[in-house]
């Protein structure tokens, strides 16, 4: 009987492509993620409130965050920012405000120079995404509300609009790219 597999080998690598073109690989892993920082003031529950008339009005900012972890070699600690406002349609009250900092340390190789600022920044919040939704949703449901579930987050958008944002920094203060 043929024995299939690599027999407790090492992982076999994937083949390169045949010919003189061959790409690196390119290999991303999570080496961990965490909660770098979270607060969860709940308004409502603070006046006693009752949620008879309540209807919430939510509003979610996202900003992002990277930077290469000094000492190692191709990691980069990548932080997704939420500030979540909520507040009653009715009166315009302060129901909650939940601001989360979820991070996760990314190991990045093989991926160009020129892409490594994108794929960061794009790529690695797309990754983080699920867990930091989870949170949310876990916090506004002990907190007393619904849970709330954020909807998927455009992170090319975002990233886009925020080069164009810097352009217009730039053009503003008469400068150039760098």
């Amino acid at each position: 009987m043929a024995e299939t597999g690599n027999g407790g080998a090492a992982p076999a690598t994937p083949q390169q492509p045949q010919g003189g073109d061959a790409q690196p690989q390119v290999r991303v892993q999570i080496v961990a993620q965490y909660i770098r920082d979270m607060s969860f003031e709940n308004a409502f529950a603070q006046r006693g409130g009752k949620t008879e008339g309540v209807q919430p009005d939510i509003k979610v900012q996202v900003s992002l965050d990277a930077r290469k972890r000094e000492d190692t070699e191709n990691q980069y600690e990548v932080v997704t920012k939420y500030k979540i406002n909520s507040s009653n349609k009715a009166d315009g009250a302060a129901l909650f405000l939940l601001e989360l900092e979820y991070a996760g340390v990314f190991l990045v190789d093989g991926i160009p120079q020129e892409q490594l600022h994108p794929f960061l920044l794009i790529e690695c919040p797309r990754l983080l995404f699920p867990f930091a939704r989870r949170i949310v949703s876990d916090v506004t449901r002990d907190g007393g509300f619904l849970p709330l579930n954020l909807d998927l987050i455009d992170f090319m958008a975002l990233y886009r609009q925020e080069l164009q944002r810097q352009a217009e920094l730039r053009k503003a203060q008469g400068t150039q790219p760098s």
